[in-house]
């Protein structure tokens, strides 16, 4: 039903199923991975009226599992990324996991899945460093270049008392730069 993507790795398809409607994946060694892709696979569709809350899991420092929600996938929707390098810390929030006994080690985190209705889906709140930027990578590219370019040029800014007069170079205030760039 579900799939488990992350980069480097191969696909996994082989969700442990924990409860009715519970769903799990292993990653091992989690602290290296940085975004996490789940989606459905197209065998089975969920229930109509119905959808999967995404959460990841990692064990605090004792071992016991800190849950935290990513988001969801629905039919309309039947995959997602999640950015997850940034949520290993240990606030954890409600899930549907429970205090099931699911193995988990030190070094193993977890994707869960749990089916639920729409109406539920959409009143949950993601954690907000999960999500994935939505600047694409042109206007990124663009926007650190502008930057670099402004920091380089600034940084043989002279005052003007300063400047040595040459009627063969032309200056540009910097103000005037900055104008552009915003």
């Amino acid at each position: 039903m579900f799939g488990c993507l992350v980069a480097g790795r191969l696909v996994q398809t082989d969700a442990q199923q924990v409860a009715e409607g519970k769903f799990v994946f292993n990653l091992p060694d989690y602290k290296s991975v940085n975004h996490v892709v789940v989606f459905m696979l197209g065998t089975t569709p969920f229930p109509v009226g119905a959808g999967g809350s995404v959460y990841f899991s990692y064990p605090d420092k004792s071992g016991m599992p800190v849950w935290q929600l990513l988001g969801f996938i629905t039919n309309e929707k039947p995959s997602a990324i999640f950015k997850i390098s940034r949520l290993k810390t240990e606030e954890g929030s409600q899930h549907p996991f429970g205090m099931m006994n699911i193995a988990q080690t030190q070094s193993v985190a977890q994707i869960g899945i749990s089916v639920e209705p729409m109406e539920l889906l959409t009143q949950q709140t993601p954690e907000a460093s999960a999500a994935v930027s939505t600047v694409d990578s042109f206007t990124q590219f663009t926007q650190k270049m502008l930057d670099n370019f402004y920091n380089f040029s600034t940084s043989f800014a002279l005052t003007q008392d300063r400047m040595t007069p040459n009627p063969t170079e032309m200056f540009i205030p910097a103000s005037i730069v900055l104008k552009w760039i915003i």
